[in-house]
């Protein structure tokens, strides 16, 4: 199995988004990196963007999204961002080592909750992935 990640968070509009954008800049092309909602809004929050965007992260076409839109076979590296269980969310053979890595929800907060939860998950994608791909 190729490396991959999926960041998984609850309506992948806040935290599971930036996670992916970062990643897709950290590993360019070298691994596979996706997000999904546990019950995804639909849509990316504005101030998502902008707070990526304050730090150079490239934001085009990121874009709300459950299980159903990825295969989860192509990734065996599952990012949990919730303090939520995956149990009851994931078909029972889903592939893939899930890593916990609980960071505050900031939706509907304000923008330095955002700025909070990116720089949180910028050092998880930075200093702390690396090794859980090196191990695959």
């Amino acid at each position: 199995m190729s490396a991959g990640v999926l960041f998984i968070c609850l309506g992948n509009s806040c935290r599971s988004i930036m996670a992916e954008a970062m990643a897709r800049q950290v590993f360019p092309g070298a691994v596979k990196i996706g997000s999904a909602g546990l019950s995804p809004l639909g849509y990316v929050i504005e101030e998502t963007l902008q707070v990526l965007k304050e730090i150079g992260i490239i934001t085009d076409g990121l874009w709300s999204k459950g299980f159903a839109d990825v295969n989860l076979a192509d990734f065996p590296v599952l990012v949990n961002l919730t303090a939520h269980s995956l149990d009851s969310h994931l078909p029972r053979n889903a592939p893939g080592r899930i890593i916990s890595f609980p960071v505050a929800d900031p939706f509907a907060g304000t923008v330095a909750m955002y700025r909070e939860a990116r720089d949180s998950i910028r050092r998880f994608v930075t200093e702390d992935l690396p090794p859980q791909l090196l191990s695959l």
